[in-house]
């Protein structure tokens, strides 16, 4: 875990400046794994009062007839919308719609071929289970093989949907699907080191070897940052993740990491900023505040930045962001942990050498992180942001207000 410090500090009072920066020492010290916060998330209900008015005047009988037809297809839209379709009907027709631009389509027994009978288990989640398979080409892929369950198929459609429209270094590819009935699996290439969180939480029995050179997270931050910026500005419609956490940021033998996972992402339209959401979605520490108190703003690519700046601390910090096992109060929530040092100007020993480079780097990932944990999603920068910030020098970041 690491600590992270100031050296110098002439007041308490953090300012606003453009010549104002983070200096700070950070080193590490051992910790145990900790759980991640959680709370319930609480279902925003909205509520929405069509306007009516009078219209006076003759209508002929024709137009009451083409009024009440479109009434009728509007009724019957909705009603298919809603759920009501036959769910195997619905993802048939979504699928179909893709047309030639859909991604490659494989039977369940080719799955199981491909899969050695699923004999190679890579990893389990909520979603269902994860193997490593081999195609007819010898190209090396992961199968994610979504549980069996009731409803309407919306995270597989949302998946095939988001990641089809993609093409960047930082986005997994998605080779293909599978759908026969509650059999529904997703064909990524394969990514032979896994996700992030194995080697930022300190896990297996040599701690120290999981370790990443700082070059390497950094690196590794600015190109998650170069991904959510193409969701949020570079595809023809919006993509919005809601679910960025080190888990679904997958490693290349390069760790070059790419952006996975899209079952809970909505799509935009580019002319517009803000999205409709009836519930919370997403991981308990890392949704942003504004999902769950819609009085905080709206719900937009804002809460992805949210996301990103809590993934990065802990990238940083080696730990969760939330330490319930902490034997101080203040030290369970690491950002208001670091600001707390920064105001009291503690002096703690060094115990990890480093470069004056790794040293900027350290500094310039934690301030542009706290700028995007901001509680007010419009006080948050953009990804384009983001990546200018990262890129740039320490001492033209401003010091980010504390987080709240």
């Amino acid at each position: 875990m690491l600590l992270v410090e100031p050296a110098v500090l002439t007041s308490p009072t953090i300012k606003h400046s453009a010549t104002a920066h983070l200096d700070l020492r950070v080193h590490r010290i051992p910790t145990n794994a900790m759980e991640p916060f959680s709370h319930h998330p609480q279902q925003i209900l909205e509520t929405i009062i069509p306007e009516t008015g009078s219209v006076v005047g003759v209508v002929s009988i024709s137009t009451i007839c083409f009024i009440v037809l479109r009434f009728k297809g509007k009724l019957l839209s909705n009603y298919l919308c809603q759920g009501k379709m036959n769910d195997d009907a619905r993802i048939e027709e979504f699928i179909t719609k893709f047309g030639p631009f859909a991604p490659k389509r494989y039977s369940y027994e080719e799955i199981k071929k491909m899969t050695n009978k699923f004999n190679d288990k890579l990893g389990q989640g909520g979603f269902g289970s994860v193997y490593k398979g081999k195609l007819s080409n010898g190209h090396l892929v992961a199968v994610k093989f979504l549980r069996e369950m009731k409803g309407n198929g919306e995270d597989f459609m949302n998946e095939v949907a988001s990641i089809s429209r993609t093409s960047h270094v930082n986005i997994v590819t998605l080779l293909g699907f599978c759908f026969e009935r509650s059999k529904r699996a997703l064909i990524y290439e394969f990514m032979p080191k896994g996700s992030l969180d194995k080697f930022i939480y300190g896990q297996g029995s040599d701690n120290q070897s999981r370790q990443l050179e700082w070059v390497t997270l950094y690196d590794i931050a600015l190109g998650i940052a170069r991904g959510l910026e193409y969701l949020h500005q570079g595809c023809n419609t919006r993509i919005l993740h809601f679910d960025i956490k080190p888990h679904n940021i997958l490693l290349d033998e390069k760790f070059c990491p790419k952006i996975s996972d899209f079952g809970l992402s909505k799509l935009c339209e580019r002319k517009k900023s803000i999205v409709s959401m009836t519930g919370a979605r997403g991981t308990a520490g890392y949704i942003a505040p504004e999902v769950f108190f819609r009085n905080l703003g709206g719900v937009s690519n804002k809460s992805d930045v949210y996301s990103y700046g809590m993934m990065v601390l802990e990238m940083v910090g080696g730990r969760k962001n939330v330490n319930v096992e902490a034997s101080r109060t203040s030290e369970i929530y690491f950002p208001s942990w670091i600001y707390k040092h920064l105001d009291q100007s503690t002096n703690l020993n060094i115990n990890e050498e480093r470069t004056e480079e790794e040293e900027e780097i350290t500094r310039k990932l934690i301030a542009v992180s706290l700028w995007c944990i901001q509680t007010n999603p419009l006080d948050r920068p953009s990804m384009t942001r983001v990546m200018e910030m990262l890129q740039g020098t320490l001492q033209s970041l401003e010091l980010p207000p504390r987080p709240t």
